[in-house]
């Protein structure tokens, strides 16, 4: 068995993480991986012990191998694992080091139950949609997919822009906002949420179209089944506007259309036994509970 280990955060309080992590691995001989920036991290500023552990780097996206990946954070280091985990549909699982966890959401407190259940095979996988940028290509170094949405947004922070919506080549609307977030079902619980758009359950077959600020208050966010074309254009003040991939982010021209569509690529999340994104969002939004006191 091999696992790669991956965090993009490092912290003296999350020291303690990864070397449970690594003994628990250890004392059952399995093979260790660790991203390359990783490891060199925690081997000079912290002193880490990185014997025997191997290493991969962005050289290795379309060949790593492993049978679990291990995200150490929260769910933005989530979606920056998907970077390496994608090509070859290594399986994700998030510890949450961080606040809220959608994603990651294996708690830091209870690591050794949570690994033992994975080593006994005590977990399904669950695939979940990702999007990609159709057009134009080339995108964010050719990593055009987004596990949570994908969003065009106003360079500009005086004026809206206009953003054209075509559904499968078919007139929509023209949004006057300041963006426009382009969600799967995994990123309902996202940005999205947070400008008022609707949660999806992960295995639904949709992709929601929220407006940011919308300039008219009728307009309201939209699901569309994962099957059609969403193209847009954008137009406004000054010359270009920002495209987002979840992390990621490029400046464009207003003369570029975005044609965004569901990829066929996905992402393989662990669900451990017990876990259920049910749970996860009664827990998470704190559903049913009284504060009145």
């Amino acid at each position: 068995m091999k696992i790669a280990l991956y965090s993009n955060e490092f912290r003296n309080d999350y020291l303690l993480v990864y070397k449970q992590i690594v003994d628990f691995f250890r004392a059952r001989n399995v093979k260790i991986l660790m991203e390359e920036g990783m490891k060199k991290t925690l081997e000079s500023q912290f002193q880490f012990p990185v014997e025997g552990i191997g290493s991969f780097s962005n050289k290795d996206r379309k060949t790593l191998s492993a049978d679990l990946m291990l995200s150490i954070g929260g769910d933005g280091t989530f979606l920056s694992s998907t970077y390496y985990a994608i090509e070859n549909h290594i399986p994700i699982a998030g510890i949450n080091c961080g606040r809220l966890g959608f994603l990651a959401d294996i708690p830091s407190h209870d690591i050794e139950t949570a690994l033992s259940l994975f080593m006994n095979g005590e977990f399904v996988l669950e695939k979940r949609m990702l999007l990609e940028v159709a057009e134009p290509e080339g995108l964010f170094n050719g990593f055009n997919v987004a596990m949570n949405e994908l969003t065009v947004h106003k360079l500009d922070n005086s004026s809206m822009i206009k953003i054209d919506t075509k559904i499968d080549g078919e007139f929509l609307a023209s949004y006057w906002a300041d963006g426009l977030i382009i969600s799967t079902p995994t990123g309902s619980t996202a940005y999205s949420l947070s400008v008022g758009g609707p949660i999806l359950a992960p295995n639904m077959g949709g992709i929601i179209i929220t407006p940011i600020a919308s300039h008219n208050l009728t307009v309201r966010p939209f699901v569309v089944p994962n099957t059609v074309e969403i193209e847009l254009t954008i137009d406004g003040r000054g010359n270009q506007f920002l495209v987002s991939s979840d992390h990621r982010s490029e400046p464009l021209d207003f003369s570029k259309r975005i044609v965004i569509r569901k990829s066929q690529s996905y992402v393989s999340v662990v669900l451990l036994k017990g876990q259920s994104f049910y749970s996860t969002l009664r827990n998470k939004m704190m559903w049913g509970a009284d504060r009145r006191n």
